[in-house]
């Protein structure tokens, strides 16, 4: 399904929904409980982990929740409604709510990733890779909307690809089943995040060929956001929150993989321990993690660039209207490395 049109359907259910408890959950004199949804679980989300884990959110007083919200559409959901405080999220969900109108604007204030985190696998290994050997192929890809697919689209038109012409593009089949679709024998080539692009070529399955992270360049990938009415009441907390983000990222940006592995592995029992280093040393080698929270208006451009590029943006939305970077101008500037 087309993700710009169900933002109308998502919307409207939320001006049916009850009004859960208030925004800024539950405080007591030493903490302040903040929910956070994330979009997936995933390694490409690593220094979230780390603030977790190491302590981070709770030496600013903060007691965070961590909630998986699969998909965009119910992670935008869950914060409109008040379900969550704060969204982990690609930007350009924010653009959607944006486009269908609204009172309370979503709004980014601290940027996790910098890159798109899929990589394209192919059923066969090459020594020299040609993007020109993706025409006439079937190609297995993300949902239509989606950052990853746009990402992906916008690369392979890079390369003089037409998605809808020169590819069989597939993009009916669920997020969770794609890896599996791709083991079964569907496509030839297929658009994948870690670690499932590592798993099929450690199976033997696939051929990790090349980064459409690389390829199409910074955007604010995955961010954490909220509604403005949170800001607007809870600076404080906001700024706590961005801090801890901020020690996060200097704290990944200096340590070895192996110390990076170890402190996100709690998240990840069931990854073998092999796969969570190949994946985290990619990410890290190839700059997908952020080094600070701050979402400058290239990236932002970048990303309207993106979106336009695959029909999915009515108008540009100004990086200012939906961007507050000044909590993160605070952190960078107050939390040294």
């Amino acid at each position: 399904m087309n993700i710009r049109k169900t933002w109308g359907v998502v919307l409207s259910a939320v001006l049916l929904l009850s009004v859960f408890v208030s925004a800024c959950g539950t405080k007591t004199a030493e903490t302040t409980k903040v929910r956070i949804g994330e979009v997936t679980r995933s390694l490409f989300y690593a220094p979230q982990y780390v603030a977790l884990s190491q302590g981070f959110f709770k030496d600013e007083g903060l007691d965070v929740e961590l909630t998986t919200t699969p998909g965009g559409d119910k992670t935008m959901t869950a914060l409109l409604s008040n379900g969550i405080d704060v969204a982990l999220v690609g930007s350009e969900t924010s653009i959607y709510v944006s486009q269908q109108g609204s009172d309370d604007p979503v709004i980014n204030f601290a940027q996790l990733t910098q890159t798109d985190g899929t990589f394209l696998v192919s059923r066969k290994k090459v020594d020299t890779f040609d993007w020109n050997s993706l025409k006439g192929t079937i190609f297995l890809g993300q949902r239509k909307g989606g950052m990853p697919q746009m990402a992906g689209e916008f690369t392979l038109k890079k390369h003089n690809i037409n998605p809808q012409k020169d590819l069989q593009l597939i993009q009916n089949i669920d997020f969770a089943n794609i890896t599996s679709a791709y083991s079964s024998g569907t496509g030839a080539y297929v658009q994948l995040f870690e670690p499932q692009a590592t798993v099929i070529e450690k199976e033997g399955k696939g051929f990790i060929l090349a980064s459409f992270g690389v390829e199409s360049g910074h955007l604010p990938y995955t961010v954490f956001m909220t509604k403005m009415s949170f800001l607007d009441k809870n600076p404080g907390t906001t700024q706590k929150f961005t801090n801890a983000v901020q020690r996060a990222q200097n704290w990944v940006n200096a340590k070895s993989v192996d110390d990076i592995t170890t402190a996100v592995l709690p998240f990840f029992k069931d990854i073998d321990v092999e796969i969570v280093k190949s994946v985290i040393k990619r990410y890290k080698d190839q700059g997908s993690y952020a080094t600070d929270p701050i979402v400058d208006e290239q990236e932002w451009n970048n990303l309207l660039d993106v979106m336009t590029s695959a029909g999915e943006l009515k108008e540009k939305v100004a990086w200012r209207k939906l961007v507050n970077n000044s909590f993160a101008e605070k952190a960078k500037s107050t939390i040294k490395p």
